[in-house]
């Protein structure tokens, strides 16, 4: 587990990842499969496709129906661009409830700014944050599909820590992958890595962070 936080320096951002930690991932391999075998779609054959055109399509380089034209409709099928689109969009739920609570507190903090660093495509994005009523407990929005770089790029830390206006060291980020809290911390930043809503609430609170 990769954490690391100093409470001699104040938090003044808290940055927090999106799929993994609030909500389910949006179009991970979890996801994938249960959606395109409902389907009859040949997981391998979609594979071989998907990373070279999710790279494009994440970072907001490519729209979700030019995606999918790329990767699922390589040939004629049973069924639209939006019946896939719906049951893709159907996939997201709440994950861990106690992180909103978590967050809800967060974000009540006067003295405390709170966005999302998060790898996720313009159009998924959009749909979580309205279907789950995300806005209201965030500042800003710092998402790959919006700036056209993603974790664990040094880029997208950068652009945050610069929109944030406070040092690197007074940035927090809170992800459930290593390697994006492994990249945050080199450049400065301090980082939870998240397992367990109990254990992120320690956390917070021993930074001083309010985590009802």
């Amino acid at each position: 587990m990769i954490t690391s936080v100093d409470s001699k320096y104040e938090v003044r951002t808290v940055f927090w990842d999106v799929g993994g930690v609030l909500l389910t991932n949006g179009w991970d391999r979890e996801q994938r499969a249960q959606v395109l075998t409902r389907l009859g779609v040949d997981l391998a054959q979609y594979e071989s496709l998907h990373r070279g055109a999710n790279a494009d399509w994440e970072r907001g380089l490519s729209t979700a129906e030019h995606f999918f034209n790329q990767t699922v409709f390589t040939e004629p099928r049973t069924f639209t661009f939006e019946q896939l689109w719906s049951q893709v969009c159907a996939e997201s739920k709440i994950l861990h409830p106690a992180c909103f609570d978590i967050l809800g507190s967060l974000a009540q903090e006067k003295n405390i700014t709170v966005a999302t660093l998060n790898n996720e495509s313009r159009e998924l994005n959009e749909y979580r944050m309205k279907a789950f009523r995300l806005r209201p407990y965030f500042d800003y929005f710092i998402c790959s599909g919006y700036v056209h770089e993603m974790k664990p790029q040094p880029g997208i830390y950068r652009s945050a820590v610069d929109i944030s206006g406070y040092p690197a060291e007074e940035t927090l980020l809170i992800d459930d992958k290593e390697e994006n809290c492994e990249a945050a911390v080199a450049l400065g930043m301090q980082a939870i890595h998240f397992e367990t809503p109990s254990q992120l609430r320690d956390e917070l609170v021993q930074l001083g962070l309010p985590a009802a």
